[in-house]
């Protein structure tokens, strides 16, 4: 279901990851409680509902605070960089298509994550979620790894990242932690931006938790924009 204020989506992939059935509505602009009650009333025999709200608008918080048992969950931040001319760094190689490895889904240890904190979620499979994120997108050639290569011979870090409308989406970034201080996540991003630059795309995006103050920091640093603040509500029918 769409319309101008919203979007209402079931979500396959979530609803086999968890074991129960997984929906998501996004709020574009102010919904009446009215509304609200009634997509979440039709949709009673959906289990777990997220809720986003675009920007935060404080008129939803309210209706979804007074109104609905969802909590919120999650305040997601989004930023997008104008991309600048950018050299390939040396020891970074992009590839897509990219086969499975499991030096990369190791570094997966993402802690900050509403998929962790909410108890119910995590205790369904929430701690593997970017895990299996990271497994649906290797062998796959509308996903692109940019991964860094250390002294020893492997992966010390890695970007996923794809395009669509006629953005570059950085999906999903990591580093060993033994190599956080030595500029790695610095030249991954660096060597994405130039390679989106190669196939004349100028927008590049990306987003992260708002308690995620060390992805909030990294971004600023490479010049990014903060662009959306977009409130996430977990709802448990």
């Amino acid at each position: 279901m769409k319309s101008e204020k919203y979007t209402y989506t079931p979500l396959e992939w979530d609803t086999t990851h968890f074991g129960v059935m997984c929906s998501k509505l996004v709020l574009h602009a102010e919904i009446s409680v009215e509304k609200l009650t009634d997509l979440i009333g039709q949709n009673m025999n959906v289990q777990f509902i997220t809720i986003v709200n675009e920007q935060s608008n404080p008129i939803n918080s309210r209706v979804i605070g007074e109104f609905t048992n969802a909590f919120l969950a999650d305040i997601n931040i989004q930023f997008q960089k104008n991309i600048l001319e950018q050299q390939i760094s040396e020891g970074i190689n992009i590839t897509s298509s990219y086969p499975y490895d499991q030096k990369i889904v190791d570094l997966a240890s993402f802690q900050v994550s509403r998929f962790i904190e909410d108890q119910k979620l995590n205790e369904l499979g929430g701690k593997d979620v970017y895990r299996e994120w990271l497994k649906n997108s290797f062998n796959r050639d509308d996903k692109f790894y940019a991964t860094s290569v250390g002294s020893n011979g492997e992966i010390n870090g890695f970007v996923l990242f794809s395009f669509a409308s006629e953005k570059c989406i950085i999906e999903l970034i990591a580093v060993d932690v033994n190599s956080a201080i030595k500029g790695i996540g610095s030249k991954l991003f660096k060597t994405v931006e130039a390679y989106a630059n190669d196939r004349d795309i100028k927008v590049l995006q990306v987003g992260t938790q708002i308690r995620n103050l060390t992805a909030i920091n990294f971004y600023h640093k490479m010049g990014c924009k903060q662009v959306g603040c977009h409130q996430v509500y977990h709802l448990w029918n």
